[in-house]
């Protein structure tokens, strides 16, 4: 409802050592009910340049400007943190992909809830520096420090929150998080990529359908859930159709604009995958559980590959860092950046925009830059297909 606002100067007096400033405003109560009441705000401490009302004046009237001209609503009066339990949070868990609400869900308890006090309307450009900066320090006398990845997120995180209250007209005006600086941090932790000399280690210490899994991974670049989500219909001989990410029990989209398509499958990863198929027979999902849903590749991890991985003395960097590996592996083979891109499925349009094609259809320069994948490999390693009694069963 829209109320009519009067213009107000507000009343300005000194109390003890600051210059203080009693006005009104309209606020929300936690029931929803809008009312107008007396408020009061310290404008400055007495000294210096300001030892009359008159050297007040000014800040007083910059103070009560935006609620005079209307750019802050009563809805703004809520804290920062009540409108993200109470109105972002909702919206992003009907809205995002399960994964990311729980990361915002995580970040925003883990670092910022109990800092998050203030008014909607009260929150500045230089609070934001000021947060990250606190959070920062915090950090580095503790055991764990925030890299610079963490505290770029967080401010992506923030700044989500803040341009959907002012979508939403809970917050009239700039965006205050957009102009932050990000604060000095700890260097981003330089993130594992397999290469192909690990890679063949695997294969030859880990038991038959774990080598299956490891593979796919390795020669595809599919990320895990993207893996977990792999029907036997999307498997082609020569391509995989990438359709779905399965997350927890969670089964969405995958990841990007971009991130359905065709991934090339190279020779030596087919034979594999025919030989697993026949001798696995899986009826859904290309990798099942026993109930025959997606695989847990987190209890494949756990009980299989790690104590396979760890009685020979290789170590584990995650699923993930073979997705990292394929892209240096292919760089190294010397081929195009823009290419990788396409096959990785990214969704920079300024790095794919030439190279992703329709999502059904294999690029013929990625054909070319796994065929030199798949001679790197033959040259390397040799394995036969997996035999017709697989010893692991994925839970």
């Amino acid at each position: 409802m829209n109320r009519a606002r009067r213009h107000q100067r507000g009343y300005v007096f000194l109390k003890g050592n600051g210059w203080y400033l009693r006005y009104y405003d309209y606020v929300v109560a936690p029931d929803g009910v809008t009312t107008l009441k007396i408020k009061c705000t310290k404008l400055a401490s007495f000294g210096g340049p300001y030892r009359s009302k008159k050297s007040v004046r000014r800040l007083a009237d910059e103070f009560l400007k935006p609620l005079n001209n209307g750019t802050q609503t009563p809805e703004s009066d809520m804290t920062v943190a009540a409108f993200v339990d109470q109105v972002y949070l909702p919206w992003a868990k009907e809205q995002k992909k399960p994964s990311t609400y729980d990361g915002y869900l995580k970040m925003w308890k883990g670092y910022l809830k109990d800092r998050m006090a203030m008014p909607l309307r009260e929150f500045r450009t230089v609070d934001c520096e000021t947060l990250l900066t606190a959070l920062v320090r915090a950090r580095k006398q503790g055991k764990d420090k925030l890299g610079i990845r963490t505290m770029a997120h967080l401010k992506h995180l923030l700044s989500g929150i803040f341009r959907y209250a002012i979508r939403t007209g809970y917050l009239n005006g700039v965006n205050p998080v957009r102009d932050a600086v990000l604060p000095a941090a700890s260097p981003a932790s330089k993130t594992h990529a397999y290469s192909i000399d690990e890679i063949t280690n695997m294969l030859e210490n880990v038991p038959p359908l774990a080598q299956v899994v490891i593979a796919t991974a390795a020669f595809t670049g599919l990320r895990k859930g993207e893996l977990r989500g792999l029907e036997v219909s999307d498997y082609a001989h020569e391509a995989l159709i990438v359709h779905r990410n399965v997350w927890r029990k969670e089964i969405g989209t995958p990841k990007g604009k971009r991130g359905q398509g065709a991934v090339p499958v190279i020779p030596w990863l087919a034979q594999l995958l025919d030989g697993y198929i026949a001798a696995f027979k899986p009826r859904k999902y290309l990798f099942e559980g026993l109930k025959r849903g997606p695989a847990d590749l987190d209890y494949l991890t756990r009980e299989v590959i790690k104590p396979a991985l760890t009685k020979a003395g290789i170590t584990w960097h995650g699923w993930h860092a073979f997705r990292r590996g394929l892209a240096t592996n292919l760089h190294r083979l010397g081929v195009a950046d823009i290419v990788i891109q396409a096959i990785l499925r990214h969704s920079d349009v300024a790095v794919t925009r030439d190279a992703y094609i329709d999502r059904d259809a294999v690029d013929p320069r990625s054909l070319a830059a796994m065929a030199a994948l798949q001679t790197l490999i033959c040259n390397q390693y040799t394995t036969t297909a997996p035999e017709a009694q697989i010893g692991v069963v994925v839970q």
